[in-house]
C-alpha cells in the first residue's frame, strides 16, 4: 500500500494510512497545519487556527490507536464552520459583533466528532451569521475559490468548501439554511450533504433561521460524508427539534456492489423546472452526462413535477429573515459580543452597538424580518409564506411516490466573479433557487461533483449535481453518489494552486 498524498487524500484513505502506520496522526496534523499556514494568505479560508489544540488531539488519537481503540475517524483532521461553539476557541460567525467571543462550551456536533477521535485544525470562514451566497459578507474579508482566485467559493459555508478543495482539511462541517452546504460544494468541486431536519442537533450552533438551519458534512467523497454524518448525527435533548431516532450507520450501503448495475430499480425524478431557461449550458451538459452514467448503473429516469417550487425563493426570504430578526435580537451589547464605545443611554447603546457590529447584509435581513412580523403585515407575508411552505413540502412528498430521488443541477451557474453580485442582492439570492426547497420541506439533499466548464484546469470551474430524497433517505442518497463516484473521477480533480499565484 502506497502512502497517500496527504493534502488530497480522502478521510478513508488517511484512516487506512494511519492504520498501516504510514504516518501518525501528529505527522498528518503537522503537515496540514503547515499547508494552512502557507495558503491562508491566498484563500482566507480560516478565521481561527488552533495548532496547539490540534497537536494535543492528534497525540491523544495516536495513543488511542496504540491501545487498539481507534474508530473510523480517529486521528482524522477536520475543520468546523465558525458558527459551531468550540470551548476555549473563538466562535465569531465571521462578524465584528463576535470578533473576540470565545465559546464557553462545545456544541453537540462538535462533541460527537471529538468523541469520534477527530482532530480540530481550526474554524472556517463564512458569510456573516450565515447570511449570503458568496462568502463575501464576512467581516474578515472574502474567501477565494481555489479553482479561480477571482471567483467566489459560494456561501455561506465557503471557507469549509475551500478548506476541503484546496487540500487544507479532508473534511469539514458546514451548516445549510437554504443551500449553504450544497452551493459552495458545487462551486468548489467537493461533496456535501444536508441531512433531514432534526437529524443533527442545532445545540451550540449560532442560529440564523431555526426552522431551516441544519448541520452537515463537506468532504472529498460521498464515503467521507457518510463517515462524518454517522458520527455527527444523534438525538440531543437540549435541542427541541432534535429527532429521537436510533443511531444510524450511513456507510452501510457503501460496500462494493455485487452486480455490474448496483442502482437497478432506482427511480430518478427529473423536474422540468430544474432544466429550464436560466440554467447555464455547461451545467445542463454536465448533469445530463452524469445521468447517462447513472443509467448505465441501472437507474431509470422519470418526469416529476414540483408545481410550487418557483415560490421557494420568496418564501425563504420572508421566513428566513423573520426568524433571523428574532434570533439576532440577543446581540445587543449587554451580555457578550461587541459593545459601542460611546453612547448616552441604554437605547443609544443598543442602536450604536448593532449599527457597528452587523454588516450590511445582516442589517438588510433583520429589517426585512422585522417588517414581515410587524402588525398589519404578519398575515399578509409571514403567515402566507408558511402556507406556501406547506404546499412545497407536499409537492415533494407527492413526487416521491413516483421516484426515489430527485436530481438536477445544484446551482444554475458556476461560481461568479468576486464582487459581481454584491450590488445586486436579488441576483445573489437567486443562486439558491434549486437548493432552498429542501430546507423548506426538511428533506435531505446533497451536491456531488459532476463536471467542469473546461477539462483544462485551472481554467475550468466545477459543476455539481444535486440529489434530493425523502425524509431519512440519507443512506440511499450517499449510496447513489458513491456509486457515481466509483465510475467517475470528478471528485478526484484538484485545483492547480501553484498556477494561481499567491498575490
Amino acid at each position: 500500500m502506497s502512502r497517500p498524498d496527504i493534502a488530497y487524500a480522502t478521510a478513508s484513505e488517511l484512516a487506512a494510512g494511519l492504520a498501516a502506520r504510514q504516518f501518525s496522526a501528529l505527522e498528518l496534523t503537522d503537515e496540514l497545519l503547515a499547508r494552512i499556514a502557507a495558503l491562508q494568505p491566498v484563500f482566507n479560508a480560516f478565521v481561527s487556527v488552533d495548532p496547539d489544540g490540534a497537536r494535543v488531539a492528534a497525540k491523544a488519537a495516536d495513543a488511542a490507536r496504540a491501545k487498539g481503540e481507534a474508530g473510523p475517524l480517529t486521528g482524522i483532521p477536520i475543520a468546523h464552520k465558525d458558527l459551531y461553539m468550540t470551548e476555549g476557541l473563538r466562535t465569531t460567525c465571521s462578524s465584528k459583533m463576535l470578533e473576540h467571543f470565545v465559546a464557553p462550551f462545545d456544541g453537540h456536533v462538535v462533541t460527537l466528532l471529538k468523541q469520534a477521535g477527530t482532530v480540530l485544525l481550526g474554524k472556517t470562514a463564512m458569510d456573516e451569521f450565515a447570511m449570503g451566497s458568496s462568502n463575501e459578507t464576512s467581516f474578515f474579508g472574502p474567501v477565494r475559490n481555489p479553482w479561480q482566485r477571482d471567483s467566489v467559493p459560494g456561501g455561506s459555508s465557503g471557507g469549509a468548501a475551500v478548506a476541503v478543495a484546496a487540500g487544507l482539511a479532508p473534511a469539514a462541517t458546514g451548516s445549510d439554511t437554504g443551500g449553504s452546504i450544497r452551493q459552495p460544494s458545487s462551486f468548489c468541486g467537493v461533496t456535501g450533504i444536508k441531512p433531514t431536519y432534526g437529524i443533527c442537533s442545532r445545540h451550540g450552533m449560532a442560529a440564523f433561521a431555526s426552522s431551516l438551519d441544519q448541520a452537515g458534512p463537506m468532504a472529498r467523497s460521498a464515503e467521507d460524508c457518510a463517515l462524518m454524518l454517522t458520527a455527527m448525527a444523534g438525538y440531543d435533548a437540549r435541542d427541541a427539534t432534535s429527532l429521537p431516532r436510533p443511531k444510524e450507520d450511513y456507510c452501510r450501503e457503501l460496500v462494493k456492489p455485487s452486480t455490474a448495475k448496483p442502482l437497478d430499480g432506482i427511480r430518478i425524478g427529473l423536474p422540468e423546472v430544474f432544466f429550464a431557461d436560466g440554467v447555464g449550458a455547461p451545467v445542463v451538459a454536465a448533469v445530463e452526462a452524469a445521468l447517462t452514467e447513472l443509467r448505465k448503473l441501472g437507474a431509470v429516469t422519470v418526469s416529476v413535477t414540483l408545481p410550487n417550487i418557483s415560490y421557494s425563493v420568496p418564501v425563504y426570504h420572508v421566513l428566513g429573515p423573520a426568524e433571523a430578526s428574532s434570533n439576532l435580537s440577543c446581540f445587543d451589547g449587554v451580555r457578550y459580543g461587541h459593545r459601542a464605545a460611546h453612547y448616552t443611554d441604554l437605547l443609544d447603546m443598543y442602536r450604536k452597538t448593532r449599527a457597528e457590529g452587523f454588516g450590511d447584509e445582516v442589517k438588510r435581513r433583520i429589517l426585512i424580518g422585522t417588517y414581515v412580523l410587524s402588525h398589519g403585515y404578519y398575515d399578509a407575508y409571514y403567515l402566507k409564506a408558511q402556507k406556501v411552505r406547506r404546499l412545497i413540502a407536499d409537492d415533494y412528498q407527492a413526487a416521491f411516490t413516483q421516484c426515489d430521488v430527485i436530481l438536477g443541477p445544484t446551482v444554475p451557474t458556476t461560481a461568479p466573479l468576486l464582487g459581481a453580485q454584491m450590488q445586486d442582492p436579488i441576483k445573489m439570492y437567486l443562486n439558491d433557487i434549486f437548493t432552498i426547497g429542501a430546507n423548506l420541506a426538511g428533506i435531505p439533499a446533497m451536491s456531488v461533483p459532476c463536471g467542469f466548464t473546461s477539462n483544462n484546469s485551472p481554467g475550468g470551474l466545477p459543476i455539481g449535481m444535486q440529489l434530493q430524497g425523502a425524509y431519512f433517505s440519507e443512506a440511499q442518497l450517499l449510496n447513489i453518489a458513491h456509486r457515481f463516484q466509483q465510475v467517475t473521477d470528478w471528485h478526484r480533480r484538484v485545483p492547480n494552486i501553484q498556477a494561481l499565484g499567491t498575490k
